[in-house]
């Protein structure tokens, strides 16, 4: 997180999040997938398997920009025009955006571990005097005697965290075109360099790229038109000199 200036000379908290450039690696159709979506890739691998790296070769090309992705993630479209209009292979940037549009993030909170009531579910605790000993942070009573079990979805301590969060309604206060960078207002669900998807209600452009195709090599045999001469022609050639 930072902070920026607005016009008014306000001070804004933002999140800086690293957008792509992203490319389209797959399109899902009904007819083949039963449902329509489109795969994005984003971010360079430390190292790609045989498969995933015959994959890229396969729809992308010999792009040394884009040799192979970290991650790969599925949008379902319902707009029919928009589904269309992209295809295999396209750019998307952080251009597709605007200052002051509002999108819903995706992302993964921080893990926290296992954490006890007090924490997880923000439980007040016990009272500290008339005999309280070793009870303060403990949760109480989780039951009757009839029926003879827990119920389900009992407050209780456990894990806490790493949980898929959505958070709706986050505006976009500043948008860095050369460095592919977008500014969102306010605070990201997710540690620092974790992944999170931006969704927003629109149309756009994408950039169409010319996949570079891999020279062929042919094989050129050259002929050589050299004579050869007997070593008693040879000979007579240097007597006759």
């Amino acid at each position: 997180m930072t902070q920026i200036y607005t016009a008014e000379g306000k001070v804004v908290p933002v999140t800086v999040i690293k957008a792509g450039p992203c490319f389209v690696t797959e399109k899902k159709t009904m007819e083949k997938n039963a449902y329509k979506a489109v795969q994005v890739g984003f971010g360079k691998p430390n190292k790609i398997n045989k498969a995933l790296a015959g994959f890229f070769h396969k729809v992308l090309g010999d792009k040394s920009e884009i040799s192979g992705f970290k991650y790969l993630k599925e949008f379902r479209l319902d707009n029919d025009s928009m589904f269309d209009k992209l295809e295999v292979g396209n750019k998307i940037t952080a251009s597709i955006f605007v200052p002051g549009d509002e999108v819903v993030l995706h992302g993964v909170s921080k893990g926290r571990g296992n954490e006890g009531v007090v924490k997880r579910h923000h439980f007040k605790g016990h009272f500290t005097s008339h005999g309280t000993k070793d009870a303060v942070r403990k949760p109480g009573s989780i039951g009757a005697v009839h029926p003879n079990k827990v119920f389900r979805g009992m407050r209780m301590a456990g894990r806490m965290g790493s949980d898929l969060t959505t958070t709706k309604n986050i505006e976009i206060a500043k948008i860095d075109e050369q460095n592919n960078e977008i500014y969102l207002n306010g605070a990201v669900p997710g540690a620092k360099g974790s992944l999170v998807w931006l969704s927003c209600q629109g149309d756009f452009a994408p950039i169409k790229e010319e996949i570079k195709e891999s020279p062929k090599v042919e094989e050129v045999k050259t002929e050589t038109n050299e004579k050869t001469v007997a070593p008693e022609a040879q000979q007579e050639n240097k007597t006759n000199a």
